[in-house]
């Protein structure tokens, strides 16, 4: 265990806040499309682990890591300079070495951008697929079925 207390919320939705910064905006103060992929993956991170399970851990331990396979994003409304911004992390489908995520970066007039995420896990020295270490996949499948749950009532 990493030492970092695990917290699956019981909708199984991370929320991870964040504040847009000058440094995150084109000229005119809008929040430049490749920055919500950098939010999308500081939220990812932080999703994880709050679940108790940490990339570090995943290299160190294990020799594997996630990596991005696909990423879809529907761009819906901009995010400005000074907006506080909520990334909605939902696990929706875990395999045997992959991971199928949604992120919805929430400003104050609702959703900004939608990424759909496909998380392969792989061996580092040569990218080729490696299995889900046992208790990585036991808190993502936790976490998948806590937001399934919510999303059908029970």
């Amino acid at each position: 265990m990493n030492g970092h207390a695990t917290s699956i919320p019981t909708d199984g939705l991370h929320r991870y806040t964040l504040r847009v910064y000058y440094e995150d905006t084109d000229a005119g103060g809008v929040v430049y499309h490749a920055t919500y992929l950098r939010f999308a993956e500081r939220a990812r991170t932080e999703a994880l682990r709050d679940a108790g399970i940490s990339h570090a851990e995943l290299l160190a331990n294990y020799g594997v890591m996630f990596m991005v396979r696909r990423i879809e994003v529907d761009y819906l409304r901009p995010a400005r300079l000074d907006d506080s911004l909520t990334v909605v992390t939902e696990l929706l489908a875990v395999g045997g070495a992959r991971a199928m995520l949604r992120q919805d970066v929430q400003g104050p007039d609702g959703s900004c951008a939608i990424l759909m995420v496909r998380l392969a896990c792989v061996k580092p020295g040569d990218g080729r697929p490696g299995r889900l270490p046992h208790r990585w996949r036991a808190a993502l499948t936790a976490m998948c079925n806590a937001a399934a749950a919510a999303r059908n009532g029970e």
